[in-house]
């Protein structure tokens, strides 16, 4: 999300986009709209961790991402759909907004399907190499690990 921000922000030194209100509320849309894709695709990447604790790392992340690619790719698109003719036809009044966003929906995207999941197996493989599980025990696992103490 920090990356998809700092990229935006180049973006708009690099083009030259006036920064005004409208360029803030394309930032915000942007944090917004990034966050959400993250949460979904590591969301499901943590459900299917826990339906099968023991499946290799790389297998369950590709999984998740292939699970919820069309989800995000339709997503994308619609956006898109929605802030090209804003951005092609909307003239100086929308251009601080629909054209950061359209390069903020890609860079995003591209973000979430590619960094996110390639992190998050760099970090996991990490774990695995120092012993420690993928996930911590839920309250039931706990209980009844230390159910044989009186």
């Amino acid at each position: 999300m920090i990356l998809d921000l700092t990229k935006t922000i180049g973006f708009f030194a690099l083009t030259g986009i006036e920064f005004n209100l409208t360029a803030v509320a394309a930032l915000l849309a942007l944090i917004g709209y990034s966050i959400n894709d993250k949460v979904v695709v590591l969301d499901r990447i943590r459900e299917l961790l826990r339906l099968d604790p023991n499946k290799p790392l790389a297998d369950t992340i590709n999984e998740a991402v292939n699970s919820t690619l069309s989800r995000t790719v339709f997503t994308s698109v619609t956006t898109l759909l929605a802030l090209l003719p804003m951005a092609i036809f909307g003239g100086d009044a929308v251009e601080s907004f629909a054209v950061p966003m359209v390069f903020a929906v890609v860079i995003g995207t591209s973000s979430t399907l590619f960094i996110t999941s390639t992190l998050l197996y760099l970090l996991g493989s990490r774990r695995e190499k120092q012993g420690k599980a993928q996930l911590k025990p839920t309250a039931e696992e706990i209980k009844a690990s230390l159910s044989h103490i009186p």
